[in-house]
């Protein structure tokens, strides 16, 4: 059996322990989108886990400072896109405060229930928001299926250590 390793000197909790904390996991990227009352909004997620297969049921957690929370606060339906590692600059894009996250670059279309659905992704869902739970500064949305498609080519987009990156063989 290996030896254990020696514990370091632990550090009491803290948000900068957390996230050195979470640096170590490597996590999926998604982008979250949902109609806003001036347009399309949406943000890159990173907190995105399946709850329940019957029903279909999900869980991301968005920041309620965040400029897309208002939408996502007040909307019954989002859409849930599964990046693929080619698509780097679309998660930049999405994760970046004050960008044009809809703009020229992002190609997308009305889905159903009338929610944003990028293109090129390597999955996407439309969900009903089930409820929000708060949790500290952030909401855990939980959001029950209604659509999607799981036919995308590629890859899966990771993040890691602050940076955006893929599977390697």
């Amino acid at each position: 059996m290996p030896a254990t390793p020696r514990l370091r000197t632990h550090r009491p909790a803290s948000p900068d322990l957390l996230r050195s904390v979470f640096r170590q996991h490597a996590a999926g990227v998604a982008v979250i989108t949902a109609r806003g009352e001036r347009g399309p909004v949406g943000f890159t997620a990173t907190s995105l886990a399946s709850v329940s297969v019957d029903p279909p049921m999900l869980s991301f957690g968005v920041g309620t400072g965040a400029s897309s929370w208002p939408a996502i606060a007040g909307t019954d339906h989002v859409g849930v896109h599964v990046l693929g590692e080619h698509q780097q600059d679309l998660a930049a894009t999405f994760a970046r405060s004050g960008a044009d996250r809809f703009g020229g670059a992002t190609a997308w279309r009305e889905g159903p229930e009338g929610i944003p659905v990028l293109d090129d992704v390597l999955a996407w869902l439309v969900c009903r928001i089930v409820t929000r739970v708060p949790a500290g500064d952030h909401r855990v949305v939980l959001a029950e299926v209604l659509a999607g498609d799981p036919a995308g080519v590629g890859r899966p987009l990771l993040y890691h250590q602050g940076r955006f990156g893929g599977l390697r063989d």
